[in-house]
Order: structure tokens, then C-alpha cells, then sequence
């Protein structure tokens, strides 16, 4: 069977530079791009139920550019203005200069790491232990983060500011694709849930990371393209290579 259509879930890449779009010259594929989730904040009536008041707080724990967004939308939505006095500690370098979009940047009340990890920040984090910070999560997240926080003993609440939810199919989307490309398995959980009647049949499943590997493999389907590996530590890589393999079988 030859692949004609791809569907990365996944936003379209602003770069036309991207490697899908090199495989889908290469290989005669149309690639698509349409996410199977999407993140939404939660509302001021459910962030009140959590009992949390963020002008308690004096500093930020931002882990991502999708908090900060979740973060200050809140804000607006309770009406609360930051203070100029609030701290911020970001997990790189990226994330803190995205604070720009919402507040004035300034050095002595910003601080990032360099690595991406938690563990790179906490020195600055363990420098302003005096501080009562708050972290915004979604409703699906990793404790790793909060085990480290709770190991050094830092004076902090988990607040939920955001959630992942379904990206519902219309009625007037085409879902003909003869390969599907996942990278979470929030995309499992939504393909099941838009189309509660799936059969797999021919079409061709890639993911990438061992989570969603796995929700691939609990709701029995079949897993065609598989990454991060040793020969591809990119889903690019790994579907360069799946669709070069299927050419010399020809």
C-alpha cells in the first residue's frame, strides 16, 4: 500500500524549512498538520474551588510558554494585577523572554536556567527560598518537578491553571489519511474518542515517546514507526527512514 496522506498531530511548523516538508517532497506524501488536542485554561469559578489566591504568592515557577499564557489569561479573567514586585523563575532562557508578551522584562526580578531541567534552576530558586512561590500546572502533569521542590523544602503551591482537552473532528473534516503521526497519549485518547468505532485496518501509526508508544499498544492498535531510537532520535528521522525502507522494498 502506497502512503499518500499523513496526519501529524500536531501544529503546522511556522518554518518553511521544516523536515517534514523535505519528506513530504522526497517522498511524494501530502504531509497535514491538525492537532488532536488542545490546551484551554480553566475558569475563574473552577480556579476559586482550588482556594488559591495568587496575590499571596511573590513568585512564579513558569515551566513552559503555555503557562505563562494560562497564567496572565487567569489573571485577567479574576481581574487581578500582578505586582511589579513578583519574581519569576523559568525553566530556560526562551520561556523567560516570552514574559516580555505580558510584563516588562526586567533582569533582578527574572530568572532562568539553562538546561531545561528543574534541577539547573534551583540554585536561584534556593537563593530566594524566603519566597512563596506558585507553580501553574495542567490538569495532566508530571510530579518529578514537585518531588525536587518538595525535597528542598521550598514554600510553594501546585496551582491548576490549564487543561488538555479533545480537539473534536467536524462533520465536514475528511478523516482519509493512510498514516497517523502521535506524540502524546492524549491523542490516542482523542482519536478514540472521536471515532469510538476506529478499525486500523491499513492505516499506518507512528508516535514518538515511550508513553504514547504504550497508550498505542493498550488500545490495540498496531504501532508502524516508532521514535525516539538510536538509529532515529527525531519522529522526522524515523519516518525518513520508514518511508525510504518501504521505497527499496519496491
Amino acid at each position: 500500500m502506497k502512503i499518500k496522506k499523513v496526519l501529524v498531530s500536531q501544529p503546522k511548523p511556522s518554518s518553511e524549512k521544516s523536515p517534514y516538508f523535505d519528506i513530504a517532497e522526497k517522498y511524494g506524501v501530502q504531509m497535514e498538520f491538525r492537532p488532536f488536542i488542545k490546551v484551554e485554561s480553566v475558569t475563574p469559578k473552577e480556579f476559586r474551588a482550588q482556594k488559591i489566591s495568587i496575590l499571596d504568592y511573590t513568585a512564579v515557577i513558569f515551566t513552559a510558554r503555555t503557562a505563562i499564557d494560562h497564567f496572565f489569561h487567569l489573571c485577567e479573567g479574576l481581574r487581578i494585577t500582578i505586582p511589579e514586585t513578583m519574581k519569576y523563575f523559568c525553566l530556560t532562557e526562551s520561556i523567560a523572554l516570552y514574559l516580555q508578551k505580558y510584563t516588562v522584562y526586567r533582569k533582578r526580578k527574572i530568572f532562568f536556567g539553562n538546561t531545561g531541567k528543574l534541577d539547573d534552576l534551583m540554585p536561584a530558586i534556593m537563593k530566594h527560598s524566603g519566597e512563596k512561590f506558585i507553580l501553574p500546572v495542567s490538569d495532566v502533569h508530571n510530579d518529578e518537578q514537585t518531588a525536587l521542590l518538595d525535597k528542598s523544602g521550598i514554600s510553594y503551591t501546585k496551582a491548576v491553571m490549564y487543561r488538555t482537552v479533545s480537539n473534536d473532528f467536524t462533520d465536514e473534516e475528511k478523516f482519509d489519511y493512510d498514516m497517523l503521526v502521535f506524540f502524546s497519549p492524549s491523542g490516542i485518547n482523542s482519536l478514540l474518542k472521536n471515532f469510538p468505532d476506529f478499525e486500523q485496518k491499513d492505516i499506518k501509526i507512528g508516535c514518538f515517546g515511550p508513553t504514547t508508544a504504550k497508550a498505542v499498544k493498550d488500545a490495540g492498535l498496531r504501532l508502524d514507526v516508532e521514535a525516539p531510537s538510536k538509529e532515529s532520535p527525531s519522529m522526522t528521522a524515523a519516518l525518513d527512514k520508514y518511508f525510504k525502507d518501504l521505497k527499496g522494498k519496491k
